[in-house]
């Protein structure tokens, strides 16, 4: 049934662009620059690299990862285009505990792949991507200590073994208004693969993203994007909640390329460290991150 739905996800996103994907008519071009379909910057399942610190408790969330798009097939109104591209990426809780500083707490890692078609419509950029990755959870050294055996897990009851495996569907839309670029998305999810078994095997996902380089003044003839960005995500955790992220900040640096970015974070909802997942947390961090797409 798994190999059904994923087979069946896969030929049904190929097929609308069948007719056009193999004319003799389109560019096909290998290692294209930048990315299609940039990440959702207020969604934790996604590629990034960077630092967000929590003063609450002191502890950090660090992003290792990044987005690439291998192949890139150019449609003749030059206003469309379709990439296929992979993802590799992790994020981890470091804590201090028992005065033991930058403890690795627990790790997400996600690995896959990706699907991006993007269509220039008037003054609007019309976006759909697919995404088959595969998430799991592990407590490291942050929580097993080599004190008098036998050695025993600083969380309750241990490890969980945290699997899921998932297609995401998203589509998305970008626009100009009052001198500010506007993103906004709704799309959802299906994993054929789920561990615990409790958790639901369907998610939801909208946001909105706003930045603007008109309201600040170049840095070293760079411009400085201001921007907003709030993510929503619907999911059973075992019971279905709503998980919230809002960021604001600065990116120094192109929006659609390279740059440097400061920002604020507010979290509420299911804990995005998933060996935790069945608590809910409110956490207010600071952060750091670099793009390079």
């Amino acid at each position: 049934m798994k190999k059904i739905f994923l087979s069946f996800a896969i030929i049904s996103i190929l097929s609308l662009f069948s007719e056009n994907i193999f004319s003799q008519k389109n560019k096909f071009e290998f290692l294209p620059d930048g990315i299609n379909f940039l990440p959702l910057r207020a969604n934790m399942q996604e590629a990034k690299l960077g630092i967000l610190y929590y003063p609450g408790n002191a502890n950090l969330k660090v992003d290792i990862g990044n987005s690439m798009d291998l192949f890139a097939i150019h449609f003749p109104d030059d206003k469309s285009k379709l990439t296929f591209g992979v993802e590799f990426m992790a994020y981890a809780s470091v804590i201090g505990y028992q005065q033991l500083r930058l403890q690795i707490d627990a790790i997400d890692g996600f690995f896959g792949g990706s699907a991006a078609y993007s269509k220039l419509m008037n003054d609007n950029l019309f976006q759909i991507r697919f995404r088959i990755i595969h998430n799991s959870a592990h407590l490291v050294d942050g929580n097993w200590w080599a004190t008098e055996h036998p050695r025993t897990w600083r969380k309750p009851g241990g490890p969980i073994p945290f699997t899921r495996d998932f297609g995401e569907l998203i589509f998305a839309n970008n626009q100009e208004f009052l001198n500010s670029n506007f993103r906004y998305y709704l799309g959802g999810a299906y994993a054929v693969l789920v561990r615990p078994k409790e958790i639901k095997r369907f998610s939801a996902l909208t946001g909105l993203e706003i930045h603007s380089e008109k309201l600040l003044p170049k840095l070293l003839s760079k411009p400085t994007n201001i921007f907003f960005a709030y993510h929503l995500n619907v999911a059973g955790y075992p019971k279905y909640t709503g998980t919230n992220q809002i960021q604001l900040g600065i990116k120094f640096g192109e929006w659609q390329t390279k740059g440097v970015a400061f920002y604020t974070s507010y979290f509420s909802g299911n804990n995005m460290i998933s060996e935790y997942y069945n608590e809910r947390v409110n956490q207010f961090g600071i952060g750091f991150r670099v793009d390079f797409p």
